[in-house]
């Protein structure tokens, strides 16, 4: 009893517990509500008027009129929601009003109907069952999104015509009842089975639309982290620079520094586990006042609404770099890192979203470059550096690299026997337009432009022919770029321009730096044992700025290794340097390569190298780059042990 109860219930209400299927009810059932009320009235009227002349007025005029009012009542309620559909909640009880109201309604036309029964014949009795089986047809059909309603309306009418016509006695019409129910009944499984598919097909649409949502968020999400990834930060940029509406407007770079090492040593696990470690501390510090995203890699990126001035926005870089100083303490391990920051700012110095983010990079870069670990604002000064960069940049690129390229080159002399026993080749440019060019102002545009690979070609040619007319035993040293070991076809470009020279590989020394060795490690470390099988020494060029760790300089097969002149300036007068510088000589020395100590530029710095067992030096001291032809006075001779003015 208790289960047909209950199951008789959930027949004549309208359920709470589908949000999405009650919104959607309400939406169709809404744009059906004209409809039902326009068969009820129709039918309403044409019955009043059948009886117009038999009934009382208070019977065909006054009810008609009364519940012709009620219904554009509800017709006009229902009319305002067509455009917006309610919250979960509200159509859950505007659905189960008209529940209420059907029962209401249908109750009060039938009685309305039945009470016309005295007054007419049998034409006009008949006329009464078939007003209310097809106005009750008609609403039914209304209803097919709302079940419960259509129950109820059937409910109401058969079980008022039966009984009606039962204590009547007539046959005919009895027999009416009858039809009707068996036809109310063969609609409304119609209708149930119609509300099932248009249930399933809502919560199909619901899971679809959550499945959209779901990889959409996903599409714009750093899985590592759980910060935005690089689309969404692009779409928030270009959000928040449509809103700022002449407010200042910041954007960060962030790119961290000692990040791959950790992920050499200590795995990608560790290494994923620090990057999300950074993403938190990055939150902590920005997550109230802007918006952090990964852009990939160890490349993390934020914006600032409402920048304060300058020097607040500086303060709040160094913060985030002295936080990202902090040791990360991972589950293996705990690891040091430093991240440095470039920094861009609308409206000063930025008139669109694309220059706020490239000119945010360029600081970055900048910054990298003078002050590793800080932040830094982009500024006037930096719009003036770019612009002579892209005249630089065009000049190189039409530049006729035969004619304008010249190799220099500086002694490296052996401080034991005083024989200038090598030389480093180095580039100079020549520019007709700009006159001289430094290498550290061209090189990096013409690696930026992808031109540096020829210009490696082109000096490598020209320092070999002037290379290949120096005694058999004084030998050459030329610097190869991250470019030129990071491609095997560069690497067998170079092979080829050194066999085609005539000079014997042996007398050549190539360098790169560790930079170059960390880009692509694999990579580097094929290109070394192909110039190694070749012949040709290879050596470590800036030794001790770098990243590598001593386990991957063991794993590759170097002749030789070149401390950086940041080392030695005033080694005679910092006991820091002086404890570096010999403790390189001994890690050499412990690893059989020989070693060079660049940057000597006084005979104090010469005397404690030499105490220190130093061998090889170039530098100032001995003499500045020069040109080819004045090579001959730095050539083998035993007086070459002092200062060559």
């Amino acid at each position: 009893m208790k289960t047909a109860v209950s199951r008789l219930r959930r027949l004549l209400v309208v359920p709470a517990d589908n949000a999405d299927l009650l919104k959607a009810q309400f939406e169709v059932f809404s744009k059906q509500v004209p409809l039902m009320y326009a068969i009820v009235l129709i039918n309403a009227w044409a019955l009043a008027i059948t009886f117009a002349q038999r009934a009382p007025d208070w019977l065909t005029i006054w009810i008609p009129a009364f519940i012709s009012v009620v219904c554009c009542v509800r017709v006009a309620s229902w009319w305002r929601s067509v455009s917006a559909v309610p919250d979960a909640k509200t159509a859950h009880k505007a659905l189960t009003r008209t529940n209420q109201f059907s029962f209401i309604l249908t109750a009060a036309l039938v009685a309305w109907s039945l009470s016309l029964y005295p007054y007419g014949d049998a034409y006009m009795r008949g006329n009464i069952a078939f007003f209310v089986g097809i106005t009750g047809l008609g609403v039914i059909i209304c209803l097919q999104q709302l079940p419960s309603a259509a129950f109820i309306v059937a409910a109401v009418i058969n079980i008022s015509f039966v009984t009606y016509f039962s204590l009547a006695g007539i046959a005919s019409f009895l027999g009416m009842a009858v039809n009707l129910v068996l036809v109310s009944v063969a609609l409304l499984l119609v209708v149930t089975v119609q509300y099932r598919h248009f249930s399933a097909a809502v919560t199909a649409r619901a899971k679809l639309e959550t499945a959209n949502h779901e990889n959409e968020r996903l599409a714009n999400l750093d899985s590592l982290t759980g910060l935005s990834n690089r689309r969404q930060f692009f779409a928030r940029l270009e959000q928040d620079f449509s809103n700022a509406k002449g407010r200042r407007l910041a954007v960060g770079l962030i790119d961290l520094d000692g990040f791959k090492p950790v992920n050499d040593l200590y795995g990608h696990t560790a290494g994923d586990s620090l990057l999300y470690e950074v993403g938190q501390r990055l939150l902590a510090f920005v997550g109230d006042s802007g918006h952090v995203a990964r852009l990939g890699g160890d490349e993390f990126a934020f914006i600032v609404d409402d920048c304060p001035d300058n020097e607040a926005l500086i303060g709040l870089g160094e913060e985030i770099c002295a936080a990202l100083r902090t040791p990360f303490v991972l589950s293996d391990s705990t690891v040091l890192i430093s991240g440095s920051i470039g920094f861009s700012v609308y409206p000063e110095l930025a008139e669109d979203v694309h220059q706020l983010y490239e000119r945010a990079d360029y600081a970055l870069y900048k910054g990298k470059e003078s002050n590793r670990g800080h932040a830094l604002l982009f500024s006037k000064e930096h719009v003036a550096a770019i612009e002579q960069n892209q005249q630089l940049e065009q000049l190189l690129s039409k530049a006729d690299l035969d004619a304008e390229l010249t190799v220099f080159f500086q002694p490296i002399v052996n401080i034991q026997s005083g024989r200038t026993v090598s030389f480093e080749a180095l580039a100079r440019w020549n520019s007709p337009v700009l006159g001289n060019v430094s290498p550290a102002v061209f090189i990096p545009v013409a690696e930026r432009i992808g031109l540096i690979s020829e210009l490696t070609c082109t000096l490598l040619r020209k320092a070999l022919a002037t290379a290949i007319t120096w005694p058999e035993e004084v030998g050459l040293s030329f610097n190869l770029s991250t470019h030129d070991i990071s491609s095997s076809d560069d690497v067998a470009t170079i092979v080829g321009i050194i066999l085609s020279s005539g000079m014997d590989p042996r007398r050549l020394d190539l360098e790169i730096t560790e930079t170059a060795m960390m880009y692509d490690f694999a990579q580097a470390k094929a290109a070394i044992e192909i110039f190694k099988i070749l012949g040709c020494g290879m050596a470590l060029d800036d030794f001790g700025t770098g990243y590598s760790s001593l386990s991957q300089l063991h794993a590759l097969p170097l002749t030789k290794i070149k401390i950086d002149r940041s080392f030695v300036s005033g080694l005679h007068k910092n006991p820091a340097s002086y404890k570096i510088v010999k403790s390189l000589l001994a890690l050499s020395s412990d690893m059989d390569l020989d070693c060079v100590i660049e940057g000597v530029e006084t005979s104090e710095e010469l005397e404690v190298l030499k105490k220190l067992g130093g061998i090889l030096v170039q530098g100032y001291y001995y003499s500045a780059p020069v040109a080819g032809s004045e090579i001959g006075r730095f050539l083998p001779r035993p007086e070459l042990g002092r200062k060559a003015g």
